[in-house]
């Protein structure tokens, strides 16, 4: 496939723009935008050739989770079995920001979750991931922009650079500064730390243990 590369102000993207990806990823494609956390491949979670078109994009394994992107707490309603207190407090005091939440999932192809049946959640604070989410009116895939094993791309050319030909489409919104995302699991009766970036662990624990 040939990738196409739009310049975009990250903090005001045009209509356009969020017009153009929002109709790629209706269309099964796979697309990279900037967000708070380096720059992300978006896809359709309930198209399985766009799951998969994700998984060869990136080079990486089938059992491996997917992330997903929300657009608000509602959306996060829709998309799990159930949700209990310590969801609730993690997100508001973290959202939106850099903490992905695991909870159990429901309404999503399995293979989503690495056949897991756990989903791991998001809602970022990016302008250009809200705005795509709100035009598609559902949640997106959302996973590091690079090849798996490799470092996250931090700008729209090193992502143009490494997955030309892997991707449809790549918002350029310059250089992302912000450091990744955390990620919680919080299905099993104690919750546990899955990787620490922007949010620490002692925060968490002060969120959780101190309610």
């Amino acid at each position: 496939m040939a990738t196409d590369l739009i310049e975009i102000d990250p903090e005001q993207p045009s209509e356009e723009a969020v017009e153009r990806a929002a109709l790629a990823v209706r269309r099964g494609k796979v697309v990279a935008i900037p967000t708070d956390a380096l720059y992300t491949l978006i896809a359709d979670p309930f198209n399985l050739r766009a799951v998969s078109q994700v998984f060869r994009a990136k080079g990486r394994e089938t059992d491996r989770s997917l992330p997903i992107l929300v657009g608000d707490l509602m959306m996060v309603e829709e998309l799990t079995r159930e949700i209990s207190n310590r969801f609730y407090l993690l997100a508001r005091r973290f959202w939106p920001g850099p903490l992905t939440i695991i909870l159990p999932a429901a309404k999503v192809p399995l293979k989503v979750t690495g056949n897991t049946g756990r989903l791991a959640v998001r809602q970022s604070p990016s302008h250009v991931a809200l705005a795509i989410i709100a035009r598609l009116g559902q949640p997106v895939i959302s996973t590091s922009a690079n090849i798996s094993g490799h470092p996250t791309c931090d700008s729209g050319i090193s992502v143009f650079g490494t997955m030309d030909g892997r991707v449809d489409l790549v918002l350029d919104g310059g250089v992302c500064t912000g450091e990744g995302a955390s990620t919680v699991d919080i299905t099993e009766p104690y919750w546990r730390m899955i990787k620490e970036g922007a949010i620490k662990e002692k925060d968490i624990a002060e969120c959780l243990e101190g309610s």
